[in-house]
């Protein structure tokens, strides 16, 4: 009998492709979770997977709180005379204890902590500050003051302050370099700076004696020092007198940067 040999050279190679393919098979079942792991690599910023699995790790916690919870450039003891209820703080900030310079920013405080509004520019007191102002030294007071009443010479520009227009906010002649003076008191913010708060900026009220000053404003900038007073140019006075909201209880804290980091 002759039997057929067709077929007979494939089976041996049939098996061996078999047997090959269930080799690579058990390498690839033996290599998942055996032996020493590696990390695989990821891109940048990519979540790591937790252990035995494939789901994703949470994302870290990014918080969106990057409003400062204390006023920059203020220190414990001018901090702690801010009172609790305000909300609204301008600080102006003297360049030196004997500049006239400085600057001022309104800062409003949220739920998330202290914005800052724009940074302008400002004038003091024509010797610079001191901690206690008296009359002629021709220097700013250092202080946490309240901000209650405002005025000028010319009509309300939309501030919520009590204010009164009046004739009596005219001033001329010069200042400490020249300049007139005239239109510096168009628009004032009275500083509650040894006056009786809840008056006009007129009132001559002095509850700590007439020889401590007073009449110490927030008003335009006239180009110069000033004998006492904070200034700043007329439309930022503008802006600063729409901002100011009574309800949120405005202080303005106002000296050179060192007193002011005490």
């Amino acid at each position: 009998m002759i039997t057929s040999t067709r077929g007979a050279g494939r089976r041996p190679a049939a098996v061996l492709a078999a047997v090959l393919l269930l080799a690579v098979l058990l390498a690839v079942l033996v290599g998942c979770g055996a032996g020493e792991a590696r990390t695989p690599e990821r891109a940048p910023g990519a979540h790591p997977t937790r252990v035995g699995g494939t789901e994703p790790a949470p994302a870290p916690r990014i918080s969106l709180d990057v409003a400062p919870r204390q006023l920059p450039g203020l220190g414990p003891e001018t901090a702690a005379e801010i009172p609790p209820e305000t909300s609204q703080v301008l600080v102006v900030t003297g360049r030196g204890r004997n500049s006239a310079v400085s600057t001022a920013m309104l800062y409003r405080r949220t739920a998330s902590g202290w914005h800052a509004g724009t940074l302008w520019p400002a004038h003091n007191a024509f010797r610079g500050w001191t901690d206690r102002h008296v009359v002629g030294d021709l220097r700013s007071p250092v202080g946490v003051y309240t901000l209650t009443d405002a005025g000028g010479l010319r009509g309300n520009p939309g501030t919520r302050l009590p204010y009164d227009h009046s004739g009596g906010f005219s001033v001329d002649g010069t200042g400490f370099e020249g300049e007139p003076l005239a239109g510096s008191f168009d628009y004032v913010i009275a500083i509650d700076y040894n006056r009786e708060p809840g008056t006009s900026p007129l009132d001559w009220t002095r509850p700590l004696g007439a020889g401590r000053g007073g009449g110490i404003w927030v008003h335009v900038d006239h180009g110069g020092p000033t004998q006492g007073c904070v200034s700043l140019r007329e439309d930022h006075m503008k802006a600063l007198l729409r901002a100011v909201d009574p309800a949120r209880h405005p202080v303005i804290v106002m000296g050179d940067a060192a007193a002011l980091r005490r």
